[in-house]
């Protein structure tokens, strides 16, 4: 239930939780306040999840071998979650929790995948448009009611395919 959103961390700095018993459910970075960050998390009303303060220690990937202060999603509800928007307040979080510090958020450089030019998080989101987004911190609200032309084009689509309903 998490991942379609939390992947958006590979395009980042921020550990995904890769090498932890709980990957893409626990993500965080070394220089993130895990209470800070759940805190805040949590007063932006997320439906269908809460956001538990934790510090973990990756065995491999980002970060490998040091010690994380980051947050666990715990899906509460999973008709009202929503993944993406989850992962978007958490970059905003870190970006504005690190703003102008020497060890902060920031968006990781290519190469990524088979892509040699673009950012890792343009190919992650289809586009520029939340990189963007998150760099200004834009309300949630308005960065997901952006998504709605795009979400009811993809459903007319969807539609079609649908065997049952």
């Amino acid at each position: 239930f998490v991942y379609p959103g939390m992947i958006l961390l590979e395009g980042t700095n921020l550990s995904e939780g890769r090498g932890t018993t709980r990957p893409f459910e626990i993500c965080g970075a070394p220089f993130l306040s895990p209470f800070e960050t759940a805190e805040r998390l949590n007063a932006a009303g997320l439906a269908g999840v809460r956001f538990r303060a934790m510090s973990f220690k990756p065995t491999f990937d980002k970060h490998a071998g040091t010690l994380c202060g980051g947050v666990q999603l715990h899906v509460t509800d999973r008709r009202a979650f929503r993944s993406v928007l989850a992962a978007v307040a958490l970059l905003q979080e870190a970006r504005r929790q690190t703003e102008g510090r020497d060890t902060a958020f920031h968006w990781t450089a290519p190469p990524y995948e088979y892509e040699l030019t673009r950012l890792p998080i343009d190919i992650l989101a289809g586009g520029e448009q939340l990189r963007g987004q998150v760099e200004g911190l834009e309300a949630l609200p308005a960065i997901e009611a952006a998504w709605k032309p795009g979400l009811e084009d993809f459903e007319k689509l969807r539609r079609r395919a649908l065997l049952y309903g």
